[in-house]
C-alpha cells in the first residue's frame, strides 16, 4: 500500500535522513588504503547511534550488520568484514538510519586514491542518472518515468542499468510501496503523488546487466564481475518537483 506522508510526518522524517546523510560523509571520510570493511561498519554505527538514532539495516530480515559495504563488481548488500579497502577500489557504501518513528536512506559510491577512468566515470555518471531522474519529477509524473530517464543516461554513457533491484517507497518501514525501477517506459506506472516519499538510487554497471545472488544470501555482484556503482537519495515528491532530504 502507498502512503502519503503528512507534513507533520515528513518534519520528522527530516532527522534520520540527516543523518544518513552526515554519516555518509562521515565512513566515506574513512575510506582509504589498508581499511576493512567492518572497520567502516563499526564507524557507521557508532556515529548513527551518537546522533540518538538506530541503525535499521541491523538486523533486518537477519541482516549482520549497520551498513553495506559493495567493492568494485559488488552493486549492493555487500556484508562487512576482513575485505581490505585496496588502491584503485570503488566502495559503494549504503545505510538507514531510524529515528522519530521513521527511516531514512542514502547511499554513495567513494573513490579510493588513484581511479581508473573508467571507473571515474561510472560512479560519476551513477549519480548524474539520479540528478536526470529527479529533473522533471513532481507530483502527477508517471512512476516509470524515473527509470526511463536513469536507463537512457547511462545507456547513452556506454554503462547498463540492473534490473534485478529497484527503489523504493520509505517511512514508518525502510521499505515501502510503490518499486522503484532504474529503467522503464516513459508515461507509464502509477502517476505520484505530493507527499509521497521515495528512495531513487540507480546501480549502475560497467559491464552487462546480470548479476548473480551470492550464497550468503544478501551480496549481489555483476554477473561479469565487472564493477557497479550506486548512489541514492531519499526524496519527497511535490506539486513543483521534489524535496531531497539526504543531502
Amino acid at each position: 500500500m502507498i502512503t502519503v506522508k503528512t507534513e507533520k510526518e515528513i518534519d520528522l522524517m527530516r532527522e534520520p535522513c540527516a543523518i544518513v546523510r552526515d554519516t555518509l560523509a562521515y565512513v566515506g571520510s574513512k575510506i582509504k588504503p589498508g581499511v576493512t570493511t567492518a572497520e567502516l561498519d563499526e564507524y557507521a554505527e557508532k556515529y548513527i547511534r551518537s546522533r540518538g538514532a538506530e541503525p535499521s539495516c541491523l538486523g533486518y530480515c537477519g541482516y549482520p550488520a549497520s551498513i553495506c559495504a559493495s567493492v568494485n563488481e559488488v552493486v549492493v548488500h555487500g556484508i562487512p568484514g576482513e575485505r581490505v579497502i585496496r588502491e584503485g577500489d570503488i566502495v559503494s557504501i549504503d545505510l538507514c538510519a531510524y529515528k522519530n518513528g521513521f527511516h531514512g536512506d542514502g547511499a554513495r559510491t567513494f573513490l579510493v586514491g588513484e581511479v581508473s577512468e573508467e571507473k571515474r566515470k561510472l560512479v560519476r555518471v551513477t549519480e548524474e542518472c539520479f540528478f536526470k531522474a529527479i529533473e522533471n519529477l513532481r507530483a502527477g509524473t508517471p512512476l516509470y518515468d524515473i527509470g526511463a530517464a536513469v536507463q537512457r543516461h547511462a545507456e547513452e554513457n556506454g554503462f547498463s542499468v540492473v534490473r534485478a533491484l529497484v527503489g523504493h517507497g520509505i517511512g514508518r518501514e525502510m521499505h515501502e510501496d510503490p518499486s522503484v525501477p532504474n529503467y522503464g517506459k516513459r508515461g507509464t506506472g502509477i502517476r505520484l503523488k505530493a507527499g509521497m516519499t521515495v528512495c531513487i538510487e540507480p546501480m549502475i554497471n560497467m559491464g552487462g546487466y546480470e548479476v548473480d545472488f551470492m550464497d550468503d544470501g544478501w551480496t549481489v555482484k555483476t554477473r561479469d564481475r565487472k564493477p557497479a556503482a550506486h548512489y541514492e537519495n531519499t526524496v519527497v515528491i511535490r506539486e513543483d518537483g521534489v524535496e531531497i532530504l539526504t543531502i
